[in-house]
C-alpha cells in the first residue's frame, strides 16, 4: 500500500464522520430509529442487503467456495429459501407490524401477550446481537492489520469508534444512506476481485480449464443434514424458510429496516427486491471466490503466501500482493464497509430495543430527552461491543459458527410467537411463554445431545415445538382477555410479489442444477 491508497480509506472514514454530522438533527424516536418513516424501497434495500454482505460474505465465503476443504459452490444453498420467506414476511408480519406503529418490534409482542413475552426476546436479542457486534469488529480489525500495516488495537480503535461516532450522530438516517453508498462500494469490490483474478489467471478460459469441478456441484438431495452432513437440498430450502422468515420478520435489526418504509407498498417492494436481489450478489462473491481458488491452485507463489489452514486470508492476501495501488484502497475500503454496514445496524437496533423496552417504559421521556438517551445508549452500546471485541480472540475459531447456532435456537420459536400473536387468538401470555421456552429447550437438547442434527434443522424444530406447546398450554390457562383491534387483521394477498418471487425461486433451483454447464 502506499499514500494514495490510505488517501482513499482516510476520505472515506471521514465522509462516513461528515454525512453522520450533516444527519444528526433528530427531533423523536421515529427519527432516531426509524427515520422519520420517509425511506423510500431503493434506499432500505440497499441498507438491508449491505448489513448481510458483512465481513463473513465478502471474504470467508468465497474462500470456502474456492480453497476450504469440503467447500465450494453449495455455499448457494444458503439463499434457497430466501424467496419463500419474502413472501412469508410480507403477507404475515410486515404489513401488521408496520401498522402497528412501534420502533422495538418486541412491544408488538406486549401489546399481544404481555411484558413477560417482550422482555423473554428483547433479552435474547440484546444478547446475541451485542455478542455479534464484537465478533465483527473483531474479524475485520484482524484482516485489516495485516493490510494497513498497523496493529490490532490500532486497527479495531479506528473501524470501531469511527462506526460508533456516525451511528450516534445521524441515527437511522445516517446508517441507512451510509449503507447505500457502502454497499456500492462493496458491490464494486466484488466485480474487482473478478476482473483482476480471471486477468491474473489468464481468462475465463484459462478458468474452465482448470476449475476443480467438485466444487461446481450445488445441489444435494441425498444429503438430509443427518450424521453430520450438511448443506444439503432439504435441511437448506426448509430450514432456510423458517430462518430467513424469523430473521427479516422478527430480527429488530433487519425489521427495523422495514417498518422505517414510507408506507406498506414500500415496504412489500423492499422484501421483493431483497427476494430477488440477493441471489445474484451471492452468486458474483462465490464466482469470485471460484476464480482465486482455481487461481492460487494454479499458482504455487499465491498458494505459499497463504497460511496454512487459514484459507480466509485468500482474498486479502490476493488484494495485497495483486493488485495495483488505488485499487488496493477501493478494496480495503469495501472490507472496511462490509464491517462498518453490520457495526452500524447492530448498534442502532440495540439502542432501540434498550431505549424502548427497558430505559424508557421506566421513565417519562420528552422527545429531546428520548433522543439524548438514544444516542447515549448507542454510545454505551459501542463501547460495551468494542471492549468485548479485544477479547473475542480465544473463541475465534469457533465464533462464527456459534453465532449461527445461537441464532437457530431462537429464531424458529421467535417466528413462532409472531405467528401466533397473529394468527391464533386462543393463546394468551402464559401460554406462548410456556411454548416458547419449549421450543427453546428443545433446540439446545439438540445442539448438545443430538449434534448429528444439522443446526438449520432447529429453525423448523423450534417453530414446531413452540407452536404445538402453546396450543397444549392453551388449554390449561384459557385466554379470557379482549385484546387490541390491531390483531383482528386481515392477512394482505399480494398476488403479483408472490407470483414473481416463486418464479425466482424456480430460475434459482435450475441455475443451481446446471451451474456446472457454465463452466464447460
Amino acid at each position: 500500500m502506499n499514500y494514495l491508497d490510505y488517501t482513499i480509506i482516510a476520505a472515506y472514514i471521514i465522509g462516513m464522520l461528515v454525512l453522520g454530522y450533516y444527519l444528526k438533527k433528530q427531533e423523536n424516536s421515529k427519527d432516531y430509529f426509524l427515520g422519520g418513516k420517509n425511506f423510500g424501497w431503493f434506499s432500505l434495500t440497499m441498507s438491508a442487503m449491505a448489513s448481510q454482505l458483512s465481513v463473513i460474505s465478502f471474504v470467508s465465503a468465497p474462500a470456502f467456495v474456492g480453497l476450504r476443504v469440503g467447500g465450494g459452490m453449495k455455499w448457494l444453498t444458503f439463499e434457497l429459501g430466501v424467496p419463500i420467506a419474502m413472501i412469508l414476511v410480507m403477507t404475515f408480519i410486515g404489513p401488521i407490524l408496520y401498522r402497528s406503529g412501534v420502533v422495538s418490534i418486541y412491544s408488538f409482542l406486549e401489546k399481544r401477550f404481555g411484558a413477560s413475552t417482550r422482555l423473554i426476546l428483547s433479552s435474547v436479542f440484546l444478547f446475541s446481537r451485542s455478542f455479534a457486534g464484537a465478533v465483527t469488529v473483531y474479524a475485520v480489525s484482524l484482516i485489516l492489520a495485516s493490510l494497513l500495516h498497523l496493529s490490532f488495537n490500532m486497527t479495531l480503535l479506528i473501524v470501531g469508534v469511527s462506526t460508533i461516532v456516525y451511528s450516534f450522530e445521524g441515527g437511522m438516517k445516517a446508517i441507512v444512506y451510509s449503507e447505500v453508498v457502502q454497499m456500492i462500494i462493496k458491490v464494486t469490490g466484488i466485480f474487482i476481485i473478478v476482473y483482476f483474478g480471471l486477468k491474473n489467471m489468464g481468462g475465463w478460459g484459462e478458468l474452465i480449464k482448470h476449475v476443480d469441478q467438485s466444487r461446481l456441484h450445488v445441489i444435494d438431495f441425498s444429503n438430509f443434514g443427518i450424521n453430520g452432513d450438511e448443506y444439503g437440498f432439504f435441511p437448506m430450502l426448509l430450514g432456510g424458510i423458517f430462518l430467513y422468515t424469523s430473521y427479516y420478520g422478527t430480527d429488530q435489526m433487519q425489521a427495523q429496516r422495514i417498518i422505517s418504509a414510507k408506507d406498506v407498498p414500500t415496504l412489500k417492494n423492499i422484501l421483493l427486491a431483497n427476494g430477488l436481489l440477493r441471489f445474484p450478489i451471492t452468486l458474483s462473491y462465490c464466482i469470485g471466490g471460484l476464480i482465486l481458488g482455481t487461481f492460487a491452485l494454479q499458482n504455487q507463489h499465491f498458494m505459499s503466501l497463504i497460511p496454512a489452514g487459514k484459507t480466509d486470508l485468500m482474498i486479502p492476501i490476493f488484494i495485497e500482493h495483486y493488485l495495483p495501488n488505488g485499487v488496493i484502497g477501493v478494496l480495503v475500503v469495501a472490507i472496511i464497509a462490509a464491517a462498518m454496514s453490520a457495526y452500524s445496524s447492530i448498534l442502532n437496533s440495540l439502542s432501540a430495543v434498550s431505549m424502548e423496552e427497558i430505559i424508557s417504559k421506566r421513565n417519562g421521556f420528552d422527545d429531546s430527552k428520548y433522543v439524548f438517551y438514544s444516542k447515549l445508549t448507542t454510545v454505551i452500546w459501542g463501547a460495551a461491543t468494542l471492549g468485548f471485541s479485544f477479547f473475542v480472540g480465544s473463541i475465534a475459531k469457533t465464533v462464527i459458527e456459534a453465532i449461527n447456532k445461537i441464532g437457530s435456537v431462537f429464531y424458529g420459536p421467535m417466528l413462532a410467537t409472531f405467528l401466533v400473536a397473529v394468527l391464533i387468538s386462543r393463546v394468551n401470555g402464559k401460554a406462548m411463554n410456556i411454548g416458547l421456552l419449549a421450543g427453546v429447550l428443545v433446540n439446545m437438547f439438540l445442539w448438545i445431545f443430538v449434534p448429528q442434527i444439522f443446526w438449520f434443522w432447529w429453525n423448523i424444530v423450534g417453530a414446531f415445538v413452540t407452536i404445538i406447546v402453546a396450543l397444549l398450554a392453551s388449554m390449561v390457562y384459557v385466554s379470557t382477555d379482549q385484546k387490541s383491534e390491531i390483531f383482528k387483521v386481515k392477512l394482505e394477498i399480494d398476488k403479483r410479489n408472490i407470483l414473481i418471487l416463486l418464479l425466482f425461486f424456480i430460475f434459482i433451483i435450475i441455475l443451481c442444477l446446471n451451474l456446472s454447464n457454465l463452466f464447460q
